[in-house]
Parts: C-alpha cells; structure tokens; sequence
C-alpha cells in the first residue's frame, strides 16, 4: 500500500492511483463501469426496503456495499502484502488480477436478495447475482472465463453469512470485510426510528475501525469502543465471521474502550 493511500484515506477508500501489493489494472478497468452500472444501482437501493424499513436492521444499502467493497480490498492488499496466497481464481486457471476483481463483484452483489428477505438472504442473491454476471462478466471475458469468475463470486457471495463456509480466501476476505462495517454510522436509521435492538446498541458502541499491517500477522483490526455494548459487534458478530473463513491465521483484532468512564471492558484481543 503507497504512502499517498495510507496517509491521505487511511485505506478505507480504495485508490486506483495506489500503490497496491496485487496487480490492480484489471480491477481499474472493470470497478468504474461496476459502479455506474444503473441496474446494480439500483439493486442496492431497494435492497436497504426490506432490511431497514420493513425489519429495523442496520443499513444494508448502498453505504454498507461501499464501506465493505473498500475494506475487502483493504483487506485483501494488506494479506497479499503478507505473502498470503490465495486459492480462487488460481484454481479456476484464472490469472492472478482476476482475485481482485472477485472480490469487488463479490462485495457489491452479496446483500441483494434483501430485496426478496432479509431471513436466508445469501441464498436469494444467488439467482439475482448470477442474472447480473451474464450481463456484466462478458464485457471483459470471454466465455470460459466468465463462467469461472462467475463460479467464483457465487460463492464467495453465498458464504458471506455463516451457514456454509469458504472454500477460497476470496470467499473469505467477502466474509469477514461484512463484518467489519460496525461504526455508529450504520446504525443511525435504526436508531433514529428508536430501535434499541442489541445491533443497533452494539454499533453505536463501536467508534472507529482500521486495518492495518500488523505485527504478528498480516493484518491487525483496531477497534475503539465508547461502551462495552461493542463487545457484541467484535466477538459475536466479526469473531464469530472470522472464525471458518480460512483467514484466522492471518487476521489479529484488538478492541479498546476508549471511554475511561466505562471499563467493564478494557480490552478484547482476538
């Protein structure tokens, strides 16, 4: 990761103009006509109906893609860094640029059967996913290639929740960047419109999330805490993701509580 992108955004936008420790131009290619893509757009807007109007669920829309698609890529530069090697695309004779481009896809498609229900939603965005990869994977590959990358971001998509495990470190970056959108600021709908749900609380609770090269592993999530109620959101929640998702070698998460007033819990190391 270059210096511009850790000091100007911290990592948590993800800049094409980067340094990267992965070859980034296909994903350069392919991410701007990702993202102006009118019916994924549109996809991603009505997802967020049935999640946060309907059910008072944190936001599920198109802040939540952006923030997971960001911290994926984050994720997955920070482990190829570390000399992680990932097994996806490698095992579908697909080069090593398409990784990236798996977990991009991956990251944007993978809440979208909310638009059908919130309750077994991954297996929903199967179907709709696979629609939108015809459509958009044959732009930039060919026919055996887009069925393989198609293969791939199906299953890093299904995977994401924890009913079935990954099989490849895509997958797994997919899962465990999910969990890490756990500021305030997801919560704020629900809590707006006086949800007081254990979700709600847990998020309001978490005050910043970093990645950044670690130490002991290639990757340290930092957590700052206000209350203890983030206690929920580290170890049920990004824990309990981490845990089967092929990366809990690679990945160190430390929670602070920053609030001295409040030290039922002072420290979380996972």
């Amino acid at each position: 990761m270059s210096k511009s992108e850790d000091t100007i955004n911290g990592g948590r936008v993800y800049d094409p103009n980067a340094d990267h420790s992965f070859p980034d131009e296909k994903l350069n290619e392919i991410l701007p006509v990702l993202l102006e893509d009118e019916e994924i757009t549109a996809l991603l807007e009505a997802q967020n109906v049935n999640a946060v109007a309907r059910k008072g669920y944190n936001d599920h829309g198109p802040k939540h893609i952006e923030i997971v698609r960001n911290r994926a890529l984050r994720l997955y530069d920070l482990l190829k860094a570390g000399g992680c090697v990932f097994n996806g695309a490698r095992d579908q004779g697909l080069d090593e640029e398409d990784e990236a481009v798996i977990i991009a896809l991956a990251a944007q498609l993978h809440d979208i059967g909310h638009i059908v229900h919130r309750d077994n939603h991954a297996y929903y965005s199967i179907p709709l996913a696979a629609d939108v990869l015809d459509r958009f994977l044959p732009q930039f590959y060919d026919i055996a290639d887009t069925v393989r990358m198609k293969a791939e971001v199906l299953h890093a998509i299904l995977t994401h929740h924890r009913e079935e495990d990954p099989l490849t470190l895509e997958a797994g970056v997919i899962r465990v960047a999910d969990a890490l959108d756990m500021e305030r600021g997801r919560s704020r709908i629900p809590y707006e419109k006086g949800g007081r749900g254990i979700n709600t609380l847990s998020s309001r609770a978490i005050s910043n999330v970093a990645l950044k090269p670690g130490e002991q592993s290639p990757v340290l999530v930092e957590i700052e805490m206000v209350n203890a109620a983030g206690v929920y959101q580290v170890d049920n929640l990004l824990k309990a993701k981490l845990d089967g998702s092929g990366l809990e070698d690679y990945v160190r998460i430390v929670a602070v509580n920053t609030r001295s007033e409040d030290q039922l819990v002072e420290r979380i190391e996972l």
